[in-house]
């Protein structure tokens, strides 16, 4: 166990890694603190174990198949417009391989079809974010404001919210998560009341699983807080104060400590690193896409020329430029066909990569509130704790001692959650970085794998059409009493 310690006073302990261990015999410290009561941390259960899909080539995503969106259809709500996407689940029969279904919440799930649309899409990528916060939520697609009623439009949004789906369902964070099985089989009328429910409360069909009962990364929740106690929905004129707290706590730049801050901040220039080469990667394969969609185009005028070119000569040189214009014609389908194919296999899977980053950078963000919230409450613990001693030690001051001490629990209740979540969220950031290394590696491996592979193929029947032209070429004579060599048939012109 590594330990946390408070200048001059007491130390809290630190709960046990879960899969990434913190640096032994490093102390958390907390700049010109004071007085912090011991505090028992809780228990955290091991990390999650992730789905391995069937297939050893398959994305992690594959593995969730049974879950698909289909059937968009469009509404018409007064002024308002908008797209719903049917939504089914069909349990699998079998899952072959370790890390399968069986630990998910569709494990001997009934069938299930709903109606969604974007914004409960939307409200589900929101709420993942609250109910696990440190986790990389698998990035939704963009909201547009302008021709999203289009065919093509509409199709590859139901694509994209069918792989975020997918993802978020073998995610080993993120498959339990309460708001997924609300998500996926609740009602309208059970759905439009979750989606109601403000943070903290509870909503969702009733065998939907909370996060306590999750046991990932959360610790165990207790009973219901008094009234305006630690844990109690806070108001608006809380909430104004908290907020002021964390931000004077922001600028004034002394945050809580811990042992592992130095791993975060080689994360963070890791993922700020890798974020602008891919960002560059992703560029050039745009720019590939686009070059080859302009190379068709100008093989189809270049096969244009000379297609009127070999009409104008005659017989057998007419006949050979006629072929080499078909030839050209062919290539630029070719070309068009060879461009569409490396914007779906390669151009989206690196713009995904880069919106997974910035996922990444999200995550430890939410690690960064947690840190802030942390510090901000042992800021106002510490001068509860010193407005405490200044009252017991004035005469005649008793009953606003009394009151203060009271405060003073609330406030050191409020830091111990703090400080759990503040640690929960710390250990998932570290598992999912180790997670998001792992993945990543092996997508980028298959897709430049698959793009070499089509890059081979497209040039071989480059090469093909290239070369049959060859023999015609050569067939065609130079003098006028040069006869076609034998054995070479030359086409009639068309």
């Amino acid at each position: 166990q590594t330990q946390m310690q408070m200048p001059q006073q007491t130390q809290m302990q630190m709960p046990q890694q879960t899969q990434m261990q913190m640096p032994h015999q490093q102390q958390m410290q907390m700049p010109q603190q004071n007085i912090i009561q011991p505090m028992q941390p809780p228990a955290f259960p091991p990390p999650p174990v992730p789905i391995v899909p069937a297939g050893n080539d398959g994305r992690p995503e594959d593995a969730a198949l049974h879950i698909i969106v289909s059937d968009p259809v469009q509404h018409q709500d007064g002024m308002s417009k908008f797209t719903s996407y049917r939504v089914d689940v069909r349990p699998p029969e079998t899952m072959a391989g370790p890390g399968g279904l069986e630990n998910s919440i569709f494990q001997n799930t009934a069938y299930s079809a709903v109606l969604r649309r974007y914004s409960d899409f939307n409200w589900l990528y929101e709420r993942l974010h609250r109910e696990r916060a440190g986790a990389i939520i698998p990035p939704i697609p963009e909201k547009q404001a302008v021709s999203r009623f289009t065919p093509a439009f509409v199709e590859q949004r139901r694509h994209d919210l069918e792989v975020f789906l997918r993802r978020v369902a073998v995610h080993p964070e993120l498959r339990d998560a309460a708001c997924l099985d609300t998500f996926l089989r609740a009602d309208e009328a059970t759905f439009r009341h979750a989606k109601a429910l403000k943070d903290g409360q509870q909503g969702g069909v009733p065998m939907a699983m909370d996060m306590a009962a999750s046991g990932y990364g959360m610790p165990p929740m207790s009973p219901p807080p008094p009234p305006g106690g630690a844990g109690a929905p806070l108001s608006t004129e809380k909430k104004i104060k908290s907020w002021f707290s964390e931000t004077k706590t922001s600028i004034a730049g002394d945050l809580i400590r811990s042992p592992d801050d130095d791993l975060f901040d080689e994360i963070e220039r890791y993922v700020a690193g890798l974020d602008g080469q891919m960002r560059a990667v992703s560029a050039q394969a745009s720019g590939l896409v686009r070059k080859g969609k302009e190379l068709a185009n100008g093989m189809f005028e270049f096969g244009m020329a000379f297609t009127l070119l070999g009409r104008s000569e005659q017989e057998v040189l007419g006949a050979a430029l006629t072929k080499v214009g078909e030839a050209a014609d062919v290539i630029s389908t070719l070309n068009a066909q060879h461009a569409e194919r490396e914007a779906r296999e390669f151009e989206a899977p690196m713009v995904d990569y880069v919106k997974t980053i910035h996922a990444v950078r999200l995550a430890l963000h939410r690690r960064h509130e947690r840190r802030l919230a942390y510090t901000a409450r042992l800021s106002e613990l510490n001068a509860k704790q010193a407005n405490v001693m200044k009252l017991r030690s004035t005469p005649g001051q008793e009953a606003k001692a009394y009151a203060a001490e009271m405060s003073l629990q609330r406030g050191q209740a409020a830091a111990d959650a703090a400080r759990d979540d503040f640690m929960a969220v710390s250990q998932r950031v570290l598992r999912e970085v180790d997670r998001f290394k792992r993945e990543k590696a092996e997508d980028m491996k298959r897709t430049v794998y698959q793009y070499i592979e089509m890059q081979i193929e497209y040039n071989r029947k480059m090469e093909k059409i290239w070369a049959e032209l060859i023999p015609l070429l050569e067939n065609v004579p130079l003098r006028d009493d040069e006869v076609p060599a034998a054995g070479v048939e030359v086409p009639e012109p068309k």
